[in-house]
């Protein structure tokens, strides 16, 4: 309530976080009970329904945290194995709700993954490694900040799921966020149908997703460049959980482990397409201005790898610089460079992850065409 008793909104209130209150609902005296939840949890599917075909995209965002009104949660769907992350302690006495709901649409496992932050106060919590829902199986021995089974059979190997067609695996207990980057399964889909594409080089590649689509498109080569060598051998799995398909399988796959400025910087080969998606640059306001003079640095180094006629793919994933921010400076850099380009697209959030207020709007993509 404001200062005059007038009615704000219902909040989750967390004395123990930077964000004490998390806004819940705006309407004045409706019950904030499992009916309330199981409405606003329709929605979401309902909406996912329309926007997906399960025989082809089984691995989705099902539930986009405050924009979808689910403050400090996400929920990822890979094939039959669902991921709650939380940014949020409210949620714990809401997980046997939570679980429930989510088996109730086709999902067998449901696994609990944590923030950092969240994962520290777990660890205050008695017999929090135990925690299950009815029926649920605990995992043992791990650690709070891995994922935790809580209901459903055990997690045995990394999940695989479907891609516009496509075979991908999440590494659900143990994986970076839920286990996958499903937010850029757009630009996966338009950068596969650029053309030319007869080599293409994936800077910050992690799990490859880029590169699979390029080579089921027919590129004649792929060029996974990441500093981490976990990342690389997911890649590979990657591809070759692919390998069915012949265009994947005649595709040569080059791995390269180094740090992507200082590789970029050395002289080598050109492509055809260079896509740059690195991780946040910017993770705190205050980094905001190094991540955008690294955005440009970037941006200039993908260009000078990129043949005549083709095209610089260049996201970011930072919610402190603005899409104005982002795509200026890429411009900007380029701008003076001797090469000429022509922009494409540009692009933002997926369906599944809809962006409601500024703050949210943390992804974009630009795509230029280099002379």
């Amino acid at each position: 309530y404001d200062s005059n008793n007038r009615f704000l909104a219902v909040a989750f209130y967390e004395p123990a976080s930077p964000i004490r209150l998390r806004i819940v609902s705006r309407e004045a005296g409706r019950a904030v009970d499992e009916a309330f939840w199981k409405a606003r949890f329709d929605s979401c599917v309902e909406m996912r329904k329309h926007a997906f075909d399960d025989e082809r995209t089984n691995g989705y965002r099902l539930i986009h945290g405050e924009s979808e009104g689910w403050p400090g949660l996400v929920l990822d769907r890979y094939a039959e194995t669902g991921v709650l992350k939380l940014y949020s302690a409210a949620w714990f006495l809401l997980l046997p709700t939570l679980v429930e709901l989510v088996r109730g649409v086709g999902v067998e496992r449901v696994v609990l993954r944590m923030s950092r932050n969240l994962a520290e106060q777990a660890r205050t919590i008695p017999n929090f490694k135990e925690l299950r829902a009815p029926g649920g199986e605990a995992t043992p021995g791990v650690m709070v900040e891995d994922g935790i089974v809580l209901s459903g059979p055990p997690v045995e190997r990394p999940v695989v799921f479907r891609e516009n067609g496509l075979l991908f695996e999440a590494d659900v207990l143990r994986g970076q966020k839920t286990g996958f980057f499903l937010d850029q399964r757009d630009n996966r889909l338009f950068t596969s149908e650029l053309r030319p594409m007869k080599d293409l080089l994936n800077v910050f590649s992690f799990s490859g997703g880029f590169s699979v689509y390029a080579a089921a498109a027919g590129a004649a080569s792929v060029t996974n460049l990441d500093i981490s060598a976990h990342a690389l051998a997911s890649a590979e799995r990657n591809l070759k959980l692919n390998a069915s398909r012949p265009a994947v399988a005649a595709c040569k796959l080059h791995q390269v482990q180094a740090d992507a400025f200082e590789w970029l910087e050395q002289r080598g080969p050109s492509y055809d397409v260079v896509v740059l998606d690195p991780p946040s640059l910017a993770k705190r306001e205050q980094e905001r201005g190094r991540a955008l003079e690294a955005y440009k640095r970037l941006a200039v180094l993908g260009a000078a790898r990129v043949r005549p006629g083709g095209t610089l793919v260049a996201a970011s994933c930072s919610a402190h610089v603005s899409q104005e921010e982002f795509f200026s400076a890429v411009l900007q850099s380029l701008s003076g460079t001797r090469r000429s380009f022509r922009e494409l697209s540009r692009t933002g959030h997926p369906i599944d992850h809809p962006a409601t207020f500024r703050e949210a709007q943390y992804l974009k993509c630009i795509y230029l065409q280099m002379d």
